[in-house]
């Protein structure tokens, strides 16, 4: 085996953990093989050249790349003289983490605490109903204190995305730098 066969190989044990890695999180394997991809590209690339290294079709590539300039894991860059779209990989893993980390974990407060208020909602409803019997508005008191503590629980949770999106983290489990 050569060098380079040798570095494909390489790269590609450490692309497929990424792809693993990211797929955590609710984010498909083949957008991670191409955010690991990116990563070991030192010059911003096209959809085209993105979609020849991987194989994958146009509309595919596309996707991926939108799904992570959301994610914030992807730039879009210009470049003199360049008519077509330039991406590059946001090199700081740790600001990586944190944007993954906050997208997805916002979307998920969001969902879960409008299902939870809404469900409570409903149930202090259930219980002023007179047509309830005792022994169910008992069950129902139950549920209400069970949904209000998740409610505190996702309070906690919006505070440690704001720890990761102010970068106050550090202070907790600071970089190994620092």
């Amino acid at each position: 085996m050569n060098a380079k066969e040798q570095l494909e190989k390489i790269r590609e044990r450490v692309i497929e953990s990424i792809a693993q890695n990211m797929n955590l999180y609710g984010i498909a394997p083949s957008i991670g093989r191409l955010y690991g991809m990116m990563f070991f590209h030192h010059e911003p690339l096209t959809l085209d050249e993105m979609k020849e290294e991987l194989g994958m079709s146009k509309t595919s590539m596309s996707t991926s790349v939108r799904a992570l300039l959301e994610l914030k894991m992807v730039d879009k860059v210009w470049k003199k003289g360049v008519r077509k779209d330039l991406y590059m990989v946001e090199g700081d893993w740790y600001q990586n983490f944190m944007d993954l980390f906050s997208v997805k974990w916002r979307s998920a407060i969001s969902m879960n605490t409008n299902n939870i208020s809404k469900s409570i909602k409903e149930l202090q409803e259930m219980l002023e109903n007179e047509n309830v019997e005792m022994d169910t508005k008992e069950i129902i008191k139950g549920d209400i204190e069970k949904l209000e503590y998740t409610m505190e629980y996702y309070e906690w949770l919006n505070r440690l995305v704001d720890t990761f999106e102010s970068q106050e983290i550090f202070n907790f489990v600071p970089k190994k730098n620092e």
